[in-house]
């Protein structure tokens, strides 16, 4: 367990500066054009990216040493850091800040490609758990998981609003040029017991072994399911992504809004922690999707009115429960599925989930920019929902909100009555009895 935090702890800093930067960049290009599409065409290129290339990664993850992927992969974002810290520094902001201008593409992509290349670096980090961790303790270990991410996620918004409001985009590049390069040079210095690679003997030659994945899949009784319910998660979070930092600045200075996606933060370390120390229960399955109704809930409800209490109050709630979500689909996967096919499993499951919120962001972004924001400042949309939102300039998302929400809601209370949620529970339960 000791050595798993070794890795984790590099890993999780080595993405959060990544993600730093990313959010970073977020901030100070609403900033500089309060576009809520902006937005949504960076974050929905993003997790296009990362629908695109999860199986890849995961194939990549099965067929070499877990530690060589980690360096490779954290030698790729350096140079791309370079690339991007170079382009800003030759290129007039205006630029940087238009969509249409080709230095806006040359500064944006090799930023999203950095934070493509914590996904790799993460589908490793899943799988070392088989490897460094006592099947028992397997879902601790993914508490823990949770528990630092939520630190770096603390550390990446608060720094990178802080960053935005009093130094300025060009020094969010350096700070994360500097710990990407601390946190590359740390990981020489792990070591990753793993004398051979435990292959798999139907592992195809090819680069993406989609065959595999699906055989190692379809071996589990219900494990498709588990996938399609993660899902629900990820369309959630394409809401979020598109929509929750105009909410946030619209009630708040860069700086605060940093510190308030901070404190939220604290409660995905709380979250870790608590799974870390008790478990998930008997029942993962049951907690994942039981995480689900209480996100749709929160989804509902924390922006009914506008104010900054409830609004945090709510993200708050939301980043408490996040961990046992994810917590539940990494331990089911980790004990059902052999260790020669999890980062097979695991990049296709994250193609699947991730394919969910490239989705949400390109419809959520454009209708709520160009039907329901206005539709809200209409007289209409105030007589028709001022019953149910209040009155503010947020309206508009707050109903986007709602019915994101409401749709989370239904899919998941669906999906505990389906035959494949009572399927895949027998396959842990059966999975774990033989074990004991």
């Amino acid at each position: 367990m000791k050595q798993f935090i070794r890795v984790l702890t590099n890993i999780s800093v080595a993405n959060t500066s990544t993600y730093l930067l990313w959010s970073a960049f977020s901030f100070w290009i609403y900033l500089e054009t309060k576009s809520v599409l902006v937005l949504s065409v960076l974050s929905g290129t993003y997790m296009l990216l990362v629908t695109l290339s999860s199986m890849f990664f995961g194939t990549i993850v099965d067929k070499h040493k877990k530690k060589k992927v980690m360096t490779d992969a954290s030698l790729v974002t350096m140079a791309l850091l370079l690339l991007a810290g170079a382009v800003f520094l030759l290129s007039d902001t205006a630029q940087i800040a238009d969509m249409s201008s080709p230095a806006f593409w040359l500064f944006s992509m090799p930023l999203l490609l950095s934070a493509l290349t914590g996904n790799l670096r993460g589908i490793a980090l899943s799988t070392t758990v088989a490897i460094l961790v006592p099947q028992q303790d397997y879902a601790r270990a993914n508490g823990l998981v949770g528990m630092v991410q939520g630190f770096g996620m603390v550390a990446n918004t608060v720094f990178s609003g802080l960053i935005i409001g009093y130094l300025g985009m060009d020094w969010a590049i350096y700070i994360t040029l500097l710990v990407s390069a601390a946190t590359l040079l740390q990981l020489f210095f792990i070591d990753v017991p793993e004398e051979q690679i435990v292959h798999d003997p139907h592992l195809q030659n090819s680069q993406i072994d989609f065959r595999g994945a699906f055989r190692a899949i379809h071996s589990v009784p219900g494990m498709m399911a588990l996938i399609f319910f993660t899902t629900f998660n990820n369309f959630i979070g394409g809401a979020f992504a598109v929509l929750l930092d105009p909410y946030g600045l619209t009630l708040f200075r860069v700086d605060v809004w940093g510190i308030m996606l901070g404190f939220t933060g604290i409660g995905f370390i709380l979250g870790g922690l608590a799974v870390g120390r008790i478990g998930l229960g008997k029942k993962p399955l049951r907690s994942l999707l039981s995480g689900y109704l209480f996100i749709s809930l929160i989804c509902i409800l924390f922006t009914l009115r506008e104010g900054p209490i409830l609004f945090v109050g709510g993200m708050f709630l939301y980043m408490l429960v996040a961990p046992i979500i994810e917590a539940g689909e990494q331990t089911i996967i980790q004990t059902v599925v052999p260790k020669s096919k999890q980062g097979r499993v695991f990049g296709f499951a994250q193609t699947v989930e991730a394919a969910a919120t490239p989705v949400s962001i390109f419809i959520i972004g454009p209708l709520a920019q160009s039907y329901i924001i206005p539709f809200m400042e209409s007289d209409t949309g105030k007589n028709s929902f001022g019953w149910l939102l209040g009155d503010g300039s947020t309206r508009g998302i707050a109903l986007t909100l709602v019915i994101a929400g409401l749709f989370m809601l239904m899919m998941t209370i669906i999906a505990f009555r389906t035959k494949a949620y009572h399927i895949l529970s027998a396959s842990y339960d059966r999975k774990i009895t033989r074990e004991v």
